[in-house]
């Protein structure tokens, strides 16, 4: 274990609750692997107090903040900046400290943006397909709309009012063409025969719903890169059905590694000890 003292740099998670995160364990190897005089802990935030939590955090010194939910939102509140691309998603979930000037990042988008890469499937000028609009699809749709423009973008959701303000956001961010409709079974099979990328942004598939998938497996085509957001499982049936029809998959742990990577070297400067934090989520899921 290292050394814990008066020049030890803390970073927190905040969160409600935050019993079930892999982030301390994760972030702690990280630092340890890196000789890094840094700590991570994991604080219980009740809403309607992150702006004072964020008073202690500059009282306080901590270097950075993972925020989860339910805080992304009030903690974008309560930052004395914002990152262009996380101002535009609409909330955040990385703070890092600079002298007592708190800066918001919203690193989930480019984690998943990371994780495509990393698998050889770039957004940029491709057509690309999103099931959903909730919180992880806003964040993917505006951070690739800013910063790895599809040619179209085309989301497809049950929340419709929800939905047209997603179109509307990522439309006003970038160049791509975005467009967006109900999600139904001929939309859906219209729109897949379209796309060079499907991104999978609903909590359909997750444990323990394991047997769900919004996509029938005849809609799969070799050639189509399929993502999903979820996790918990690795392999979603979703995933399964596409690798079995010939499309290459990305698993969502690449995009929650991917997010942990961005804040770590916010943090610390330092290029993030992938593998040392791969090994420590592998374990616990």
């Amino acid at each position: 274990m290292p050394v814990i003292d008066a020049k030890t740099r803390v970073c927190a998670l905040f969160g409600h609750p935050v019993g079930h995160s892999l982030s301390p364990a994760m972030h702690n190897a990280a630092f340890e692997e890196l000789g890094l005089p840094f700590v991570y802990v994991a604080h219980d935030v009740q809403p309607g107090c992150v702006a004072r939590a964020l008073d202690g955090v500059r009282v306080m010194g901590y270097r950075g903040l993972s925020v989860t939910i339910p805080h992304k939102v009030e903690a974008m509140q309560g930052v004395d900046q914002v990152d262009p691309t996380a101002q535009g998603i609409g909330c955040i979930n990385t703070v890092v400290n600079e002298d007592g000037r708190l800066i918001g990042y919203n690193s989930d988008g480019r984690g998943a943006l990371n994780a495509l890469r990393d698998a050889g499937v770039d957004p940029l000028g491709k057509r690309v397909l999103m099931l959903g609009s909730g919180g992880a699809a806003r964040a993917i749709a505006v951070t690739l709309a800013c910063e790895a423009p599809p040619e179209r973008l085309c989301i497809l959701g049950v929340q419709l009012d929800e939905l047209d303000r997603l179109v509307a956001d990522a439309q006003q961010r970038g160049t791509s063409v975005v467009e967006g409709g109900e999600l139904t079974d001929r939309s859906l099979g219209d729109e897949i025969a379209a796309a060079d990328v499907l991104l999978h942004c609903s909590p359909i598939g997750m444990h323990p719903h394991e047997d769900a998938s919004l996509v029938e497996p005849e809609l799969f085509r070799p050639g189509l890169a399929v993502f999903d957001a979820v996790y918990n499982p690795r392999r979603t049936k979703l995933l399964k059905d596409a690798a079995a029809a010939g499309c290459r998959t990305i698993e969502g742990i690449e995009m929650f590694l991917g997010q942990a990577y961005v804040q770590f070297e916010l943090w610390t400067g330092q290029p993030a000890p992938r593998e040392v934090m791969r090994q420590v989520v592998e374990a616990k899921l």
